[in-house]
């Protein structure tokens, strides 16, 4: 291990020397509800019950470690919320924007004279921004980086990780839960308070008593609770009976406890009132027959009544009478105990009041009654009811009221102030098992008097009552006063009376009579039962007594020394009690007992005690452990047995052994008792008989056998870590070193250890598991041990553990958490006895000792290994158990020697043959846990002395500390950052643990050791210690090697980062949706986890998918650690580090830094909307550059390797639903306020981490002068700017990327203008974003930003021009593409940047003329909803570039995009088509090249519309100057690129031949490269495209295309234009009428817009000035006959189309439709200025001719196409039976209506008057020649293709055929004579009806 230097010293102070002693026990005082404990009486107590007491009263003793760090876990209850954070404005608002408004009419009709590139407003005349102060006010670099560092680090979080969402609980092994402090239990807590207990009438006391019944167990759940309600007139009645009354008696309020509530508890309330003359019935009915409320009638009966209850009360107010009884179920109460609800429920049992039956009153009895009133609700009828209610309030108990007392009358705290009524605790008789030891003194004995039988017996006893009485002796006075009276009386009585049940000779009771029992029970204590009768008429001769004695009966409290409990029957005597009777069973037999001896009366006796055991096996242990203790009289008296003394110790040992046989819940019961008892037999031997007897291996072998019987029991708790609770209470509060062995014993102890020990030493040589000896020399070993003065319990213990055999040794280890706390407790205490002055840590424990420790180690760790084939939970936690030992034991031990354990367990771990991810999860733990103690960092960071440094295990390397450390050597710095051997010399624990982790990544359990190393760092973040800079750069250097780990584990992987917003490096294709984000790839997974020998990563490679991913939260918490160290370590040494870092480990840092800008990305309040339109924003480029193919290439055209891995690395997008603090989003209930601090701890999270990986490139640019490799530095870090940039920032974060890249600029200008031109573009474009942001601050930082680009590139001619460009390219690509760019503050912006230039006299002359193109946008803004309109403003503003070739390029990308984003695919292809011909041109001006295209003639053949994209003449612009065509488009890749781009599009647009034709501009230039790669991709994917037209040919779906005209003022310039509208495939003609309506409408109004329905012609004149009208016509293309030989396919006849036709029926009488003869046709054709498709979706009308067809004309179109029909339906290569016989219907069916029949008859009937319709009667006359042909093939064609069922349809349409033949026939054989002469040239003119019309263009 490293020594202390002397500069340490100070640092040691920070983090606390070791402390002489880190350990103190402390008493705490035992939690007690009462005031006082509840004790017995002062005066001589029995040993046992002297132990009991001064175990429930003593103190508990938990060990604390003195803490004065927080540990590791401490964070745990942190939470973020403690810290005040500031308000981090994030620019989220960048992302936001004011919703589009729809154009106005106004400003529709004011722009419609003003031309789209003229500027409408003076920039100038706008105020600018507030400016950045200084902005050249910096003399040199190194000032300029340190303004920027001292900003950069005001009011920054010096703690990391109190921003981090905390570890989470369930990974924290290292969390050893503190147990529970013994208390005494208690279920759930239920309050009754009685209100009132009302009658009809009120004519007597009553009294009530209430308990519970558990029906389901058929049991009483509680004790009784009396209470009553009388008033003070009622209450005199009694005086004479009541000598006075306790305040205790007078409580109205009782507390229930229930620990296993169920639907089946029923409170019973029994009522009574004073015993009188009568049958229950008969003292019932005045109740149910007279009401108080008709007074009047009754007064006297009432008085009457009143009179005679006073003369009972009088005379009989002692004994009681049964009356009724009620009840209520009590569950309801206690669902809204868990619900937290304070509110009481009044249950209020109205009418419910039952009456008492004289033949049922025992609990049996009326548990039957109660399960059939839960079955019935209703039980029998003859159970009568009185009426009247009771009034309860119930409600659940949380804390303890005022007032309370215990069950056993002790006031419970807190104590009320003033006098007030009591409320009592009731004692619970829980329904079943309760497994929690005593904990108070408690001595009750419960009789319950059952049956008494006297039918037999001819007496006149028939009003049987019972006096019990609780005797100490015989004599009549020695009746104590332990008996609790009732309500309403005395305390504490010496007697208690029975109710009487009237005239019964074989009552039933139900009476409970609760005693205190004495602490000390001698053989006289007897319960006595004297018998009476009572009469309850007085007979004139009798004066006095009422009472008759009948006889006695008892029964002795103890029997053998054991307390009587259970069911007795016991016979009667009849004369009077004979001497010394309570020595006796009562069955003395020289006395007359009735009915010969035979037992008639029944009682149960129950004890609830915590002193009497009522177990035989404890019991007998507990006696014969006494008796050692001295006092004791031999032979010793054992219930029926006697043991003399020389048997003691056989029976000792045999009730220690069936100790674990006794029923586990008295064991449970005196569980600490029972312990203290074992382990103090295991250190002190004990004298029987004069001899020493040692019982500590079989007291050992018993403790592991409870606890192993303990462990089992399915009905026991257990922690999360396997822990028994009992025992972990025990340990943890309750034991205490066992007092010292008396020393004239000692020898003979050590005599037999010291021979056990021997004979462990002979078996060890049998059992691998204990080390055999090395040596000979063990004699001299025992010999040194029986010279052992005093031997100490944890030595014992030791020993004991390691001599231990078989099961018990099996148990031992497998619960060995256990012995594990024994041993530290029992260390502490008596370490904690020790003078630490005079005893050294290291001489504390015996070498001995530590031997046997070393053993146990050592047979644990075997143990572990054995038993994880198996039972690998149980491994785990043993091992856990294992390393809070060893964790222990470095505060308590000598640390060298500690850590000596360790590395045996490494060693032994490593050796196991168990699967490798196990095992490294289980050293993982055991380290984790070791990590976390107190002393760690000193352990792992320096030592004060050489005496207290722990011996290193591995052999030390003397090495200087990292801070002295020497500069020159280049390899010593990288080395820190390596896991070297070295380091783990030096640094024991973190090497080991880091070491895991290394290991842990390449075998995929990564998940627990990045925990481990993450808890750990949040410990030291949150530890106060390290709150000084210098400790945390100390701690930091030791996790250095952490940083190697992270960044080699990019060795084998392609990262892909992606990001949704700005920006030109993207991929996904445009089909991307955020809902489906795939899960972080394998390979992304496994660069972020850092798997430093990627075993997967080359698995993905070779199978080409993912196997396992690295869970998203797991990545954050590797990142934030790294981000840790970096914040914190020493910044000369980074710098360092970077300098010599070789430049690919270079890249790759800096590939994970761009990880985790994306990783720690402010993403709180993102809405998916808001994600959804940012990602249809970026579709066409993410398109552009997927894929491989010369997209690729265009991308890495600049800056190499580096370049294509950052670019395309720009993307990394984090599964949100991983990332998210779990602990929150949990809970869906969150409130505003805990969302507003989440956000703002979020925010704060982002800004922090960002501003490390900020301060990070600043270390890397400021020690770019040192590198060799400057320009590919300066570009990588540039690009991690710039991707932060993309990222949602917050506001102070962007403020210090600016003034970064402001410097970068400063430094390293013309690196950037020059090499990094891509990038400055990337630049530029970023930049003019953040200056239209509405918040001012990021907009003045991106300002003075933009300026200083300008002024810096302003210097260089050429590098101006370029960055001009860039700029103008840049805002219009902005523009053009953000329909959310906010455009004043953009113009804000332009103002400023002019500011800056007006005031700085060296860029006075330059010409910034961006105006113009903010002007362009100002109707683009406005038409963002009317997707035509603005394609057109678009297309104008691309054409108003045609001399700015770049600018031009950029608009023709951004309507690509348009149109990608609305799927139309086609025009998105043209747009690119027309840019790669602008490429061309300018190609072909600069190099001549016959693989190249020609200029734009080339694509011609793809369409003729590109011809407008030929260049102007030389003269006027040059290519190769001025910065002009400077884009990474214009070059052959980027050519390729654009061109493959359009033929993916093609090709989504289902248009496969232009792919062809697109492809054959490509092929000759790839040719021409040799690519053959390429050639063979593309070759595929003509393939496929010709393989698409094979399959899908004539089933494609080509445009739609409809006209639209506009008329009206409001129009402005669209008035009376027409346009032709191409629409998707099957659009019909109300869906593009509803779109047009709907948006207009939302223009001008609904009550301003009309559609016009038809097509006629629309007359100016007859229009509404104030209206807007548009007219919509559905049209299909035309083409001349000599067209159609050319465009033969269904794709020719969708490609190039200029001319569209649309018809319209009329009739000379103006209706529409008419009879045959008078439908007359107009034909109008319409031709467009460009060809569809295009790069619009509309496109202008600019001719228009109309043709009017005679109706014979109309007729012979008609008739040529159903013979077309016909003709197609017949051919096809795939007959369709359904269409054929639809057709065939339509031309021959008998039903059609002005079907071909009637069509001939009208029109072939007769020769034409008029010669000029010669030609067309005989046109006419032919085709029906052809169509009669035609239906007799599709006839024959029909025949074949129908089935059996069809015969009878086939000879309807046969017969149907024949019919129209000959119908036809004679029309058709007669000829027009006249045309068959022969023929005169000119002899006629073309007969159509021709109109042309004036162009309408």
């Amino acid at each position: 291990m490293s020594q202390l230097q002397s500069g340490d010293s100070a640092l040691m102070q920070e983090l606390g020397d070791f402390p002489d002693d880190d350990l103190r026990v402390e008493l705490v005082e035992k939690e007690c509800r009462t005031v006082r404990h509840s004790v017995p009486e002062d005066g001589w107590l029995d040993p046992h019950v002297r132990d009991c007491v001064k175990s429930y009263i003593q103190n508990m003793s938990p060990i604390i470690l003195d803490v004065l760090c927080c540990p590791a876990h401490t964070f745990l209850f942190f939470h973020p919320m403690l810290f005040v954070l500031p308000h981090t404005i994030l620019t989220l608002v960048l992302l936001y924007s004011p919703q589009v408004k729809s154009p106005t009419l106004a400003g529709l009709s004011d722009d419609s004279g003003r031309t789209l590139t003229s500027s409408d407003f003076n920039l100038r005349s706008l105020t600018p921004d507030q400016r950045v102060e200084g902005l050249l006010a910096f003399n040199s670099h190194e000032e300029l980086d340190r303004l920027n560092q001292e900003a950069r680090q005001g009011n920054r979080h010096p703690k990391l990780f109190a921003l981090y969402p905390p570890p989470d609980e369930e990974d924290a092994v290292e969390i050893r839960p503190i147990p529970d402090c013994p208390k005494e239990h208690i279920g759930e807590r239920i309050m009754v308070r009685c209100q009132s207990i009302k009658f009809e009438i009120d004519i007597e006391p009553i009294f009530a008593t209430m308990a519970l019944y558990d029906l389901k167990e058929k049991k009483k759940i509680s004790e009784n609770f009396y209470f009553d309600l009388n008033s003070e007139q009622f209450r005199n009645f009694l005086k004479p009976h009541t000598p006075h009354v306790d305040n205790s008696t007078l409580a109205k309020s009782a507390i229930f406890s229930i620990t296993y509530p169920s639907q089946d508890i029923y409170l019973v309330i029994k009522i009574e009132k004073v015993l009188q003359q009568g049958e229950i019935s008969d003292c019932a009915d005045p109740y149910m027959t007279l009401r108080e409320c008709e007074s009047a009638k009754n007064k006297d009966k009432l008085e009457k009544l009143r009179g005679q209850a006073e003369t009972f009360c009088q005379r009989l107010g002692r004994y009681r009478m049964p009356f009724a009884w009620a009840t209520v179920k009590i569950i309801d109460v206690v669902s809204t105990a868990t619900q937290d609800r304070d509110v009481p429920d009044s249950d209020t049992l109205k009418g419910g009041v039952k009456k008492s039956l004289t033949n049922r009153l025992s609990d049996e009895d009326l548990l039957k009654v109660l399960a059939e009133i839960k079955k019935t609700s209703n039980p029998q009828r003859r159970i009568k009811t009185i009426p009247g209610y009771i009034k309860l309030d119930m409600s659940p108990v949380h804390d303890t009221p005022v007032a309370c007392l215990s069950t056993e009358l002790i006031p419970l705290i807190p104590v009320p102030e003033k006098n007030t009524r009591t409320i009592k605790e009731v004692l619970e008789f829980p329904s079943s098992e309760v497994y929690v030891p005593h904990n108070i003194y408690r001595n009750l004995l419960y009789v319950y008097p059952q049956r008494l039988n006297f039918v037999n017996r001819l007496t006149s006893a028939r009003n049987i009552t019972i006096k019990i009485q609780f005797m100490s002796g015989e004599d009549p006075r020695c009746s104590l006063p332990v008996i609790l009276g009732k309500s309403s009386g005395p305390e504490l009585l010496q007697e208690v009376y029975t109710p009487v049940t009237y005239h019964n000779k074989s009552p039933d009771f139900y009476e409970e009579v609760k005693l205190f029992l004495p602490a000390q029970l001698t053989e006289r204590h007897h319960l006595l039962f004297t018998f009476y009768h009572i009469s309850c008429q007085q007979k004139q001769n009798q004066s006095g007594s009422c009472e008759t004695l009948i006889g006695y009966s008892w029964l002795p409290i103890l029997n053998n020394d054991r307390l009587q409990t259970g069911q007795f029957c016991l016979p009667i005597l009849l004369e009077r009690l004979p001497i010394n009777y309570s020595l006796h069973t009562p069955e003395v037999p020289p006395v007359k007992w009735m009915e010969s001896h035979k037992g008639l009366f029944n009682l149960e006796v129950q004890a609830v005690s915590s002193v009497h055991t009522q177990d035989n096996h404890l019991e007998r242990f507990f006696t014969l452990c006494h008796a050692l203790e001295g006092g004791a009289t031999f032979p010793l008296r054992v219930r029926e047995e006697k043991i003399p003394e020389n048997k003691l110790e056989h029976e000792l040992k045999l009730s220690i052994i069936s100790l674990s046989s006794s029923s586990l819940e008295p064991l449970v019961l005196f569980l600490h008792l029972v312990l203290d008892k074992l382990f103090t037999l295991i250190m002190q031997p004990m004298v029987i008989a004069g001899q020493t007897a040692n019982l500590a291996q079989i007291a050992f072998e018993s403790v592991v056998s409870i606890v192993n019987s303990l462990h089992n029991s399915q009905e026991l708790v257990r922690d999360q870590q396997g822990r028994n609770s009992l025992l972990a209470t025990y340990l943890y509060w309750v034991f205490r070193l066992p007092d010292p062995p008396r020393d004239i014993h000692n020898a003979a102890t050590a005599v037999s250890v010291g021979n056990m020990l021997l004979q462990s030493r002979i078996r060890s040589s049998s059992n691998p598991d204990i080390p055999a000896p090395h040596t000979s020399d063990e004699d001299a070993e025992v010999k040194s041990i029986l010279s052992v003065k005093v031997q100490q319990f944890h030595e014992e213990l030791a020993l004991q553990m390691v001599v231990s055999t078989g099961v018990c040794r099996e148990n031992a280890y497998k619960y060995a958490w256990f012995f594990f706390e024994l041993l530290v407790k029992s260390m502490a205490q008596h370490v904690s006895q020790l003078d630490k002055r005079s005893v050294p840590r290291r001489c504390r424990f015996s070498d001995r000792f530590k031997d046997d420790i070393s053993t146990i180690v050592s047979v644990v760790t075997a143990e572990i290994g054995t038993i994880l084939v198996k039972q690998q939970k149980q491994a785990e936690k043993v091992n856990i158990s294992l390393a809070f030992f060893l964790y222990d034991l470095l505060s308590l031990m000598d640390r060298g020697f500690v850590f000596q354990l360790v590395k045996n367990y490494c060693n032994q771990m490593s050796a196991k043959s168990v699967s490798m991810p196990t095992l490294i999860s289980m050293r993982l733990e055991f380290l984790r846990i070791l990590c976390s103690h107190e002393h760690y960092l000193n352990l792992s960071l320096f030592f004060s002395s050489p005496a207290s440094a722990p011996a290193s295990p591995c052999p030390s390397i003397s090495s200087q500390s990292s801070g002295s450390c020497s500069f020159q050597e280049q390899q010593r710095i990288l080395g820190l950052f390596e896991l070297s051997q070295e380091f783990k010399q030096q640094h024991y624990l973190t090497g080991l643990l880091l070491t895991e982790l290394s290991a842990a990544l390449d075998m995929e359990s990564e998940g627990k050791a990045i925990n481990a190393i993450y808890s750990l760092l949040c410990a030291h973040d949150l530890d106060h210690r390290c709150a000084k800079p210098e400790v945390r750069a100390k701690v930091a250097a030791l996790y250095l090697p952490l940083v190697g780990i992270i960044i080699d584990s990019t060795n084998y992987l392609d990262f892909t980062v992606s990001d949704t917003r700005g920006g030109k490096n993207k991929t996904g294709g445009p089909e991307d949706d955020l809902q489906n984000v795939p899960p972080i790839n394998q390979s992304v997974a496994m660069a972020i986890a850092g798997n430093p020998f990627n075993t997967l990563g080359r698995n993905v490679l070779v199978q080409g998918k993912s196997t396992a991913t690295l869970a998203a939260d797991t990545s954050r918490h590797l990142l934030v650690c790294f981000l840790w160290v970096m914040k914190n370590a020493d910044k000369s040494l980074i710098q360092r580090w970077t300098v010599d870092m070789p430049p690919s480990q270079l890249n790759k840092l800096l590939e994970l830094l761009t990880i985790c800008v994306s990783c720690f990305e402010y993403r709180v309040s993102l809405t998916q909307a808001l994600q959804k339109s940012q990602q249809a924003k970026m579709q066409l480029e993410e398109a552009l550059l997927r894929g491989m193919g010369a997209r690729g290439e265009m991308m890495k055209r600049v800056g190499g390797r580096m370049d294509r891995t950052m670019g395309q690395r720009e993307n990394l997008r984090w599964r949100k639903d991983l990332t998210q603090w779990r602990q929150t989003n949990d809970r869906q209930d969150k409130t505003k306020a805990e969302l507003d601090q989440e956000a703002v701890i979020s925010g704060n999270l982002a800004t922090e981490t960002n501003l490390i990986v900020l301060d990070l490139l600043e270390t890397i640019v400021q020690a770019v002068p040192l590198a060799e490799c400057k320009d590919n530095v300066v570009g990588g870090v540039l690009k991690v700017l710039l991707h932060s940039l993309t990222c949602n920032q917050s506001t102070t974060f962007l403020s210090h990327t600016f003034s970064t890249l402001r410097a970068v600029v400063v430094k390293f200008g013309d690196l950037l203008f020059e090499e990094e031109a891509e990038q400055c573009a990337d630049l530029c474009q970023k930049v003019l974003q953040y200056c239209s942001s509405p918040v001012d601050e990021n907009r003045s930082q991106a300002c003075a930003t933009l300026y200083l680009i300008m002024r810096y590139s302003y210097s260089n001619a050429s590098n101006f021009s370029r960055v001009k460009m860039q700029v103008t390219m840049s805002l219009a690509s902005l523009v053009g593409k953000s329909s959310d760019f906010q455009e004043e503050y953009l113009r804000c912006s332009l103002r400023t940047i002019l500011a800056y230039a007006e005031e700085d006299t060296e860029m006075q002359n330059t010409q910034l003329n961006l105006n113009s193109i903010l002007s362009d946008t100002v109707k683009m803004r406005e038409f963002q909803e009317d997707p035509e309109m603005l394609m057109d403003l678009m297309y104008r503003i691309a054409k108003g570039y045609q001399t700015s070739p770049d600018l031009r390029l950029t608009w023709l990308q951004n309507m690509a995009e348009k149109h990608n984003n609305r799927k139309c695919y086609t025009e998105s292809a043209m747009c690119l088509v027309h840019a790669a011909a602008l490429v061309a041109e300018y190609l072909s001006m600069l190099e001549d090249h016959k693989y190249l295209p020609v200029g734009s003639v080339t694509f011609q053949n793809i369409s003729p519309n590109v011809l407008e994209e030929s260049a102007v003449s030389d003269d006027i612009l040059s290519p190769d100057e001025d910065g002009v065509c400077s884009g990474r488009y214009f070059t052959e890749s980027g050519l390729v690129g654009l061109l493959e781009q359009a033929a993916e599009l093609f090709s989504n647009g289902g248009l496969y031949e232009a792919v062809n034709e697109v492809y054959k501009v490509i092929i000759p230039i790839l040719e021409a490269h040799r690519d053959f790669r390429k050639l063979a991709s593309t070759h595929d994917k003509l393939q496929r495209a010709f393989d698409n037209i094979i399959q899908k040919g004539h089933k494609r779906m080509f445009g739609t295309y409809f006209r639209v005209g506009f008329y009206g003022a409001k129009f402005g310039d669209l008035d009376e234009r027409e346009f032709i509208y191409k629409e998707p495939g099957i659009t019909h003609l109300p869906e593009i009428s509803h779109r047009l309506e709907n948006f207009y409408s939302q223009c001008f109004g609904d009550d301003t817009l009309v559609m016009i329905k038809d097509s006629t012609p629309v007359d100016k004149k007859q229009l509404n000035p104030n209206k807007a009208y548009i007219q919509i016509t559905y049209v299909e293309p035309y083409f001349d006959d000599y067209e159609m030989k050319d465009r033969l396919t269904n794709f020719e006849k969708n490609f190039n189309l200029r001319r569209f036709m649309y018809t319209t029926p009329f009739t000379k009488s103006g209706r529409p439709r008419g009879e045959l003869q008078e439908q007359y046709k107009r034909k109008t054709i319409l031709t467009t200025m460009h060809a569809f498709p295009y790069v619009k979706t509309r496109i202008n009308v600019i001719q228009k001719e109309e043709f009017d067809l005679t109706p014979i004309e109309v007729a012979i179109e008609d008739m040529q196409k159903k013979t077309r029909e016909l003709a197609v339906a017949t051919h096809r290569e795939q007959p369709d039976a359904k269409m054929l016989q639809m057709v065939l219907q339509g031309s021959v069916g008998a039903t059609v209506n002005q079907g071909p029949l009637e069509v001939a008859q009208v029109f072939l009937n007769e020769i034409p008057a008029d010669p000029k319709l010669f030609r067309h009667h005989n046109k006419l006359r032919l085709c029906f020649k052809e169509f009669i042909m035609r239906c007799g093939e599709a006839v024959e064609k029909n025949k074949h293709l129908i089935t059996s069922d069809q015969k009878e349809y086939q000879q309807e349409l046969k017969k149907n055929y024949n019919r129209l033949r000959e119908s036809l026939r004679p029309m058709l054989e007669r000829k027009i004579p006249e045309l068959y002469k022969p023929i005169i040239r000119d002899s006629f003119k073309r007969l159509s009806f021709r109109r042309p019309q004036e162009e309408n263009s």
